[in-house]
């Protein structure tokens, strides 16, 4: 029933970091790839192993900013040794630690029997608890859960979220089964997961993925609490994503897609990155295209409507639409509420062609990985690609972007509103309170002792004889007179992580001369921040 696999690998004869030379196809600017001989890959098949992508991103990455790291050891090892070392560590850091498979049976509704496959990877252990969503797909597979794992540790550690990657799979279409049926499937697997030490508030933390949400992520808090748990008092940190009821967070059903809009907006409102590409900033005359109309393409779309651009398309699996005179957010989402899809949407016209290829200034692919290859990049009229999706770009039409003078605000960065919050969760879930409870009285009080201590003030000074002076609060304080509360909270954290990572980014961009490359600027940060604790901790039994 289980294929265990500990997978504390080195990359044997393959590894680049072992050799020193990282040959790759992988873009980082003209000038960079003449200088690093990357490939030209132009000949082969666009559709790439995912893990073996996200390491050929690592690798680059890695390439850069190694002499950097020896540099800064402060260690009495020789030269040679200060290189080894920091070789060693990041071959340590590349790998997935474990990968767990399952099978397990459910008898389906009809009395059928049937064998389910799921799979849960453990990419590092640097930080702990690993995090990582569960997806319910036909596509998941061990490759798949590894490489969305090993994104998920990278992530992390580009928005300072103290956590290791980690990913889930169960290989099923949602759609073909009952409610009934999901609900035995998903208490299985967590079963399954927490038998294995796959599941736990200090261990690893499942959170909503693709086909999942609140509800699977309360099937799965019940099911551990009931059983290997019951007697830990925390034991509904163990996933994040749940109802409220339960232990949710205000904000955490929007906050990938509000994560997607704060980090579009850190970029586009940064003047040297528009002049690079020819736009003026600020979102007042954007468009954009959305691919993927779920939780993230939503809530993408919702944001970026609210602040002033215009969405002009958007593509489903079963159709797209396009109307350059913008379509309405919350219209489109009733309808599909309503007819189980967006085709047919009276706001907007089908659009025949392939929606990616549409014209618009901003395209966020919220779909699936491996959406943008070399085969549709040339033809790609955004000049603002914002990744969603994990993995939508592949090393081919990353190049293809970089030569077309087209940004591409990177996934491991973009689409970390969603860990950002579920640590705000998880947190909240270990002190047992909600943000703002213990202060919020208190906060509102000292605004109003604040506003009567400026109206005496002002009476002592000129007097009463009119009558009290109004001290009137603007339309803005007197929103936040009552105090904080806790989506408050949330909203604030989120748009600051956000910011902060950003300004991260782009100071490494421009320390190592990367131009529009922001991908290896994100992944130099993740390495860096990754190898640091790896170092300082030191390694065990090795």
């Amino acid at each position: 029933m289980y294929r265990y696999f500990g997978e504390l690998l080195s990359r044997s004869a393959g590894s680049a970091l072992a050799s020193g030379c990282v040959d790759s196809a992988l873009p980082v600017s003209s000038s960079l790839m003449r200088v690093r001989h990357y490939a030209d890959a132009a000949d082969k098949p666009d559709d790439p192993n995912f893990f073996r992508m996200v390491e050929g991103f690592f690798d680059r990455g890695a390439a850069i900013v190694e002499d950097k790291l020896v540099e800064d050891l402060r260690t009495r090892e020789s030269p040679e040794q200060k290189r080894n070392r920091v070789r060693g560590i990041l071959r340590i850091i590349k790998p997935c630690n474990h990968v767990l498979s399952v099978s397990f049976p459910i008898k389906r509704d009809n009395g059928e029997w049937e064998v389910v496959e799921g799979y849960r990877a453990q990419h590092s252990q640097h930080r702990t608890p690993c995090k990582g969503g569960i997806r319910y797909s036909t596509d998941v597979s061990v490759d798949e859960v590894k490489a969305l794992a090993s994104l998920m540790t990278y992530k992390c550690a580009v928005v300072d979220v103290p956590f290791g990657g980690a990913k889930a799979g169960v290989k099923i279409n949602p759609r073909n089964y009952s409610d009934n049926e999901l609900e035995k499937i998903t208490r299985r697997f967590t079963i399954e997961l927490a038998k294995k030490g796959f599941i736990g508030p200090g261990i690893d933390v499942p959170a909503p993925d693709m086909s999942t949400g609140e509800r699977e992520m309360s099937w799965i808090a019940d099911t551990y609490a009931n059983t290997i748990a019951h007697t830990d008092i925390n034991a509904h940190a163990c996933v994040t994503g749940k109802p409220i009821s339960q232990g949710g967070i205000h904000g955490r059903i929007s906050a990938t897609g509000r994560g997607v809009f704060h980090g579009i907006e850190n970029f586009i409102n940064e003047a040297s990155y528009m002049s690079m590409l020819g736009l003026t900033p600020g979102f007042q005359d954007k468009t954009f295209i959305v691919q993927g109309f779920g939780n993230v393409g939503l809530h993408s779309m919702r944001y970026l409507h609210r602040f002033g651009a215009k969405c002009v398309g958007v593509g489903e699996i079963d159709g797209a639409i396009y109307n350059p005179d913008g379509i309405d957010p919350k219209q489109l989402e009733d309808y599909k509420l309503q007819h189980g899809t967006i085709v047919g949407f009276p706001g907007a016209k089908p659009y025949e062609g392939n929606i990616l290829e549409a014209d618009c200034h901003i395209l966020i692919p919220a779909a699936g990985e491996k959406q943008l290859t070399r085969h549709n990049a040339p033809r790609i009229k955004a000049k603002i690609i914002a990744e969603g999706a994990n993995g939508p770009t592949t090393p081919d039409a990353d190049k293809i972007f970089l030569e077309n003078n087209v940004m591409v605000i990177p996934d491991m960065y973009l689409n970390a509103g969603g860990v950002t919050v579920s640590y705000f969760e998880w947190l909240k879930n270990l002190n047992h309170v909600s943000y703002g409870r213990l202060t919020f009285k208190y906060e509102r009080d000292s605004n109003y002792h604040l506003l009567m201590s400026v109206q005496e003030s002002l009476e002592r000074k000129f007097g009463k004889q009119g009558g009290p002076i109004p001290v009137v609060p603007t339309a803005d304080f007197q929103a936040r007179v009552a105090g904080a509360s806790e989506k408050d909270i949330v909203h604030s954290g989120l748009a600051y992580t956000m910011e902060r990572s950003a300004r991260q980014i782009m100071r490494t961009a421009s320390k190592y001369n990367l131009g529009l490359d922001l991908r290896t600027a994100a992944y130099v940060n993740a390495i860096e921040k990754v190898f640091k604790v790896y170092n300082e901790a030191g390694l065990t039994f090795t």
